[in-house]
């Protein structure tokens, strides 16, 4: 029947499994023991080492074991590394050992990772040396002395050493329940502030599972991992999401369009799950015509809008049906998606319809009152999906879920009669950059510090190859001389690469509302109709 009010529930199958990570890694080690699971796909081949499912079965349980030397359950270890093999392993090997995995991304600076360590009181770090020009292990060893309950830092170098650690079979785990929390996740809001989402099992392991079933993954695919790992759209859809299709997984380091394309031809990928910019970038790259991609059946994508000619490109020029996922961090992290036989037009225009066992509706964001389809109000989600709550954080989650168990994201959006749900836009300011997520109060109140800058307002304005781009408008200070060059640099001194605005504004005044806050979507107008002048 059609619906005439914005509540809309998922369908009841597959069932939610009550099962932890260690579990569904087991499940799979059981039943095709000698199944490729794992590839490390390296740039040169000779580096391509590979599990089995019983092998990663076995490596996880060894890291579970040496884990449990060092930490007690319910503790958390972090984890600040690229996609290199080592993560999966710890991401199994932590939830069988009964501890919570705090997820860091690898282009954090000194300050992000101080606080992301304290707030989560991680007991451990394990860390690669350095990433793309990051000094990742020189950083947490001058950070270390400003984390009290740190005592515990290990170099993915010295590995191996570590998991022999777990190498005899008496050394006992705990027992671990699905609902158990497993992973830390930090995401931010209003506040500028980072929150550590706290995941549980039974979230992750059905999250994964019911996007790859209605993605059209088949048992036993090959599944090329695109996505960074510290995302859930790396560690849960791509790694969890393919454990529970018994798939073979090839990681890829960090994405390279050109890599894998050839690893996709090589291993006869059978799915695909990446951000609209990677895409593009496949398509755009030269040996793109010359790649055999006929074993593509599945392609995924979310982060930010897909227009319909990019689907309707992306189709046509890879053979795959299309889908797009909607949710966050919050959420496990998928709440509607749309499917495979969806038209063209739903699948650039809506989030398509919730989840299995999910429930979604918009509401009044002043009243709470579900609205009738077709109106605008802010997207709640309720079901296993949903986190236990932020991190020590009990005012924020109190925000976040209410008391009847939905959460409330901050979106704004609309239903249509059958449940299919469009973006209209954010409560929050949140801007989407090739599918990260960046907070403009964070960048506002560094700027703020620059004795340079007396206002300033972070943006996100249009671009078509990332989604959205950070537009920085500042009014200098009296007497103050500002050029792009300085504050680029001044910013990249603190922050990850990608929050780093890359349109620089300097204003005179600032459009301004009754009570005097900046009308931030008065600056975006400006710019759509060049009427400001970038530095």
């Amino acid at each position: 029947m059609p619906l005439s009010e914005s509540y809309a529930r998922g369908p009841e199958q597959p069932p939610v499994r009550d099962i932890t990570l260690g579990e569904l890694l087991q499940w799979a080690a059981q039943t095709v023991p000698e199944r490729v699971a794992l590839v490390v796909g390296a740039p040169d081949p000779a580096a391509r080492r590979e599990w089995t499912y019983q092998a990663l079965h076995a490596d996880a349980q060894r890291t579970a074991r040496a884990l449990a030397r060092r930490f007690r359950p319910g503790e958390r270890v972090a984890i600040w590394a690229p996609n290199i093999p080592q993560w999966i392993l710890m991401e199994f090997g932590a939830a069988m050992a009964g501890l919570i995995l705090v997820t860091v991304n690898p282009a954090f600076r000194g300050a992000e990772l101080a606080y992301v360590l304290r707030q989560s009181r991680s007991a451990g770090v394990f860390v690669v040396p350095g990433f793309r020009g990051n000094p990742m292990l020189d950083t947490v060893r001058a950070v270390a002395p400003e984390c009290p309950e740190l005592r515990e830092v290990v170099c993915f170098d010295d590995w191996e050493a570590f998991i022999a650690q777990g190498d005899d079979p008496d050394i006992a785990l705990p027992v671990v329940r699905p609902t158990d929390p497993v992973m830390i996740q930090y995401t931010s809001g209003t506040t500028g502030f980072p929150k550590g989402a706290l995941l549980h099992h039974r979230g992750l392991v059905n999250n994964g599972a019911h996007t790859m079933d209605r993605m059209g993954v088949p048992d036993g695919a090959s599944w090329v991992t695109t996505m960074p790992l510290f995302h859930t759209g790396g560690c849960v859809l791509c790694v969890l999401g393919a454990v529970s299709r018994r798939a073979t997984q090839v990681l890829v380091e960090a994405f390279e369009p050109g890599l894998v394309l050839e690893l996709t031809e090589r291993y006869r990928g059978n799915a695909l799950l990446a951000v609209p910019t990677m895409l593009v970038a496949l398509m755009e790259h030269p040996r793109f015509a010359q790649t055999d991609l006929g074993s593509l059946q599945a392609i995924c994508s979310g982060g930010s809008t897909v227009p319909a000619e990019l689907v309707r490109r992306l189709e046509e020029r890879l053979g795959a049906r299309f889908t797009i996922v909607f949710g966050q961090t919050e959420c496990s992290p998928v709440a509607s998606m749309t499917r495979p036989d969806d038209s063209i037009q739903d699948k650039a225009d809506t989030i398509g319809p919730p989840m299995p066992h999910a429930e979604v509706k918009i509401i009044d964001p002043a009243t709470g009152a579900t609205l009738p389809v077709g109106r605008i109000g802010e997207y709640c989600t309720r079901g296993y999906h949903v986190m236990h709550g932020y991190y020590e954080m009990p005012e924020a989650t109190a925000a976040a879920i209410d008391a009847e168990g939905w959460l409330h994201t901050g979106d704004l959006c609309a239903m249509d009669e059958r449940g299919y749900c469009t973006v209209e836009g954010r409560l929050k300011d949140m801007i989407i950059r090739g599918g990260e997520n960046i907070y403009p109060r964070e960048l506002e109140e560094l700027l703020f510090r620059h004795p340079g800058v007396a206002e300033v307002a972070v943006v996100g304005l249009p671009d078509e190859k990332w989604g959205e781009e950070v537009g920085a408008f500042i009014r200098p200070a009296p007497g103050a001389s500002l050029d792009k060059a300085t504050l680029f640099a001044y910013m990249r001194e603190h922050l990850a690469p990608h929050k780093t605005p890359r349109r620089w504004f300097l204003m005179e005044s600032f459009p301004l509302t009754g009570s005097g806050k900046i009308q931030k979507f008065r600056l975006r107008e400006l710019w759509l109709a060049g009427q400001l002048t970038e530095l």
